[in-house]
């Protein structure tokens, strides 16, 4: 029977893994304080989140197994779940950059923690090329070892696509909302957020047991993207209406000028005085600009339009999942993991 990933015993496997690397980057005789940056850098960056991502390669393995793991897979699996985490953790550290954020998983940015700055776009770098430095000493001898590493590289190059997108789309000094469509806001949430978030999983879970057929995969994708969309609809939704103790840091979106699910939402709803006081408001620097913004927001019942958005996505995602094909080696339990754990959360 399959048994859910602790997340207490997958955050006590990590320090193996700070080991690791840290046994590597010494054989450059690395300065003792530089490889405590780095240890720190892994920690603060790596280990603080929900770790959803990785547990779910756990989890997804377990599920097709129909058993618990045994030592040996999940040593392996384990280690799958926190390159995930690591390959989270160099877009997050990035992303706050290039957002000047203020917070990050309820503790300030890495890169506004004294001393660091812009030394954090190295530590960003050092986060992801410790993904290869782990997939070479744990899979070197595993069959799809290659598939793993062109896996990251392809999700990585479809997350920074997302992230140009998303970049262009809606620059901080530029606020153009006739440059914003839902077609837009769609890109940017499968490329940014699902192929990493909710495909790279499970994919992960599929090569490492070696049931991975372009079949599946694509079974795979057809539901775990929708789902991933779905999530960052969610995810833009609580950064307007969500508290910072709900979700862990203070919601941005409306202030960065993000083009993300409410303005578009908003956008073919206005009459010409709310799209004037969108157009004055929107991509501001100013908590009272903010409050006009999602008072306009109030006006078009864009929570109630939320709501009725997650039941019908919710609906067809698992119309989806009821027709998993099991033969080609899934099981629909994979994918309800995923929906169950994201439906209707709050944080």
């Amino acid at each position: 029977m399959a048994q859910k990933a602790s997340r207490e015993d997958f955050e006590a496997f990590f320090p193996t893994l700070i080991n690791d690397l840290s046994e590597q980057v010494s054989t450059t005789k690395l300065p003792a304080n530089a490889l405590k940056w780095f240890q720190d850098s892994l920690k603060h960056n790596t280990a603080n989140g929900k770790l959803n991502r990785g547990l779910s390669v756990l989890d997804t393995a377990s599920i097709l197994l129909s058993r618990p793991l045994n030592e040996t897979e999940y040593t392996h699996l384990a280690t799958l779940g926190w390159l995930t985490e690591l390959l989270q953790a160099f877009f997050l550290v990035s992303d706050d950059i290039m957002d000047s954020s203020h917070t990050r998983r309820g503790a300030p940015c890495w890169f506004r923690l004294p001393d660091v700055g812009m030394i954090a776009i190295n530590d960003a770098f050092m986060l992801e090329s410790s993904i290869y430095i782990l997939l070479k000493k744990y899979f070197r001898d595993h069959p799809k070892y290659i598939d793993f590493v062109e896996l990251f590289h392809e999700v990585s190059f479809l997350t920074e696509v997302g992230q140009l997108c998303d970049l262009l789309t809606a620059p901080e000094e530029k606020v153009d909302l006739g440059n914003f469509s839902y077609e837009k806001s769609k890109f940017i949430m499968v490329y940014k957020t699902a192929y990493y978030s909710f495909h790279l999983p499970v994919a992960l879970a599929l090569l490492y047991l070696q049931l991975a057929t372009p079949g599946n995969l694509k079974q795979s994708h057809d539901i775990l993207i929708p789902t991933g969309v779905y999530f960052q609809v969610q995810d833009d939704y609580l950064d307007v209406y969500g508290s910072p103790e709900q979700i862990g840091k203070i919601g941005t979106d409306i202030q960065d000028n993000k083009c993300g699910w409410a303005i578009n939402e908003a956008l073919p709803l206005c009459d010409a005085n709310q799209r004037r006081i969108l157009e004055d408001n929107y991509g501001q620097k100013d908590k009272e600009k903010e409050k006009k913004v999602k008072a306009v927001f109030e006006e078009l019942h864009l929570k109630q339009r939320y709501l009725d958005f997650e039941e019908k996505e919710v609906t067809r995602i698992r119309d989806r999942i009821a027709h998993v094909d099991d033969s080609e080696g899934l099981k629909s339990a994979v994918f309800e993991s995923f929906l169950n754990k994201i439906y209707r959360r709050s944080k």
